[in-house]
């Protein structure tokens, strides 16, 4: 193992820490609260950043939606221009965060601000930002990473930068209460397949990082098989463990893959499927067409995660387990949003990841465009 690690954001975490804003933000800071599409305003949440902030210069932008786009975002970048922003807080889920991270970065920049993900300009400094977390999933509460959008195009593209990494989270479960089970299924499922995209690989010896990864999806199991967000103890570990998948930690020194991702990416950019239950279709069907590679570790999360017996297709009923775990939380594993066009479908994809440069994926490079088509011709109905 060779790497370096550094997780600077600031974590609390617990019941009514929406309150200690007022600590975590510099009074001389001009402060721009962006939010989505207004439920803060129903659960309470709105109402707390509000009380917090009430000493502070501070202005809002709502309206950044699931897969958020850089023709919303864009607004919000010329309110941080025109207005003189220091500070941008986003109070949300991981599509706001993501949005903010976008914000900060492209508010300092010059040029078209999808010059960003688009790979033309590499962020070196951005605003500063916080973030009040009100759905586990992503974890780029703590985290360099944006995904944004652009639906003139229908594209979906990612960027990281430590510039845009948080100076702070909020995490508070009980803003959790007022989400509907397919939005904390949703977060499940991502947590899941963010923690197989650096575990699911080949091994390394990295007996720390296997031994988190597997504590983390045996959690992630547990709370999907228990689902009960009533529950003070569910909600405080669903939202701990969306956050450790993806702090960077897992990751060190190891091996990523992050094709499923790539691939589902396309898939919600075309069709609009939630980010989550694309990678819920496409991560079966990869597994299957790179079993032979990643058989070693598949056995690893057979016996370890699953508790199953050693046997010579342990590596398929892994697989074959995963799939069955997300069916049990009601999440599709083949694309049914193409209208039943498949051929069709499987160009458009194809089509968007050729364009992407999304030519050789997975953690050997291995997932060629001819790959990515025999994986799609299994994960679309």
């Amino acid at each position: 193992m060779k790497f370096s690690y550094v997780n600077p954001t600031l974590i609390q975490f617990g019941q009514n820490q929406i309150a200690s804003l007022a600590k975590l933000i510099s009074k001389d800071q001009k402060v721009l609260v962006v939010y989505g599409g207004g439920s803060i305003k129903k659960n309470g949440v709105y109402d707390q950043v509000k009380a917090a902030l009430s000493d502070f210069d501070w202005l809002e932008f709502s309206g950044v939606g699931a897969n958020p786009t850089v023709e919303v975002l864009d607004k919000a970048v010329a309110i941080c221009k025109e207005q003189g922003v220091d500070f941008v807080l986003g109070v949300g889920g991981g599509s706001v965060i993501d949005g903010v991270k976008y914000i900060a970065a492209s508010a300092v920049y010059d040029g078209d601000g999808w010059d960003i993900p688009s790979g033309k300009h590499v962020v070196k400094q951005a605003l500063p930002i916080g973030a009040v977390l009100t759905l586990p999933a992503t974890g780029s509460e703590s985290n360099q990473g944006s995904v944004v959008s652009k639906a003139a195009t229908s594209e979906k593209l990612a960027f990281m930068s430590p510039a845009v990494q948080p100076k702070f989270a909020v995490m508070d479960p009980d803003v959790m209460l007022t989400l509907p089970p397919r939005q904390l299924v949703n977060g499940l499922v991502d947590a899941w397949v963010h923690t197989c995209e650096q575990y699911l690989t080949f091994p390394a010896g990295a007996l720390v990082q296997d031994a988190y990864a597997e504590g983390l999806l045996k959690t992630l199991k547990t709370l999907g098989d228990n689902y009960d967000k009533q529950d003070d103890a569910w909600r405080a570990n669903l939202m701990w463990a969306a956050n450790q998948a993806l702090n960077g930690l897992i990751g060190s020194g190891v091996a990523q893959d992050w094709a499923t991702h790539m691939i589902g990416h396309e898939l919600t950019a075309a069709y609009g499927v939630d980010h989550a239950r694309s990678l819920a279709i496409v991560q079966p069907s990869l597994l299957r067409n790179q079993l032979e590679v990643k058989k070693p570790k598949l056995e690893q999360m057979g016996i370890n995660v699953f508790g199953l017996e050693q046997s010579d297709d342990l590596a398929l009923r892994t697989i074959d387990a995963i799939e069955a775990f997300y069916h049990s939380l009601d999440v599709a594993t083949q694309l049914t949003e193409h209208n039943g066009n498949k051929a069709e479908a499987i160009d458009t994809v194809i089509s968007k990841l050729e364009a992407h440069g999304m030519l050789a994926l997975g953690e050997h490079q291995a997932i060629t465009i001819e790959k990515s088509r025999e994986i799609l011709e299994k994960a679309v109905a």
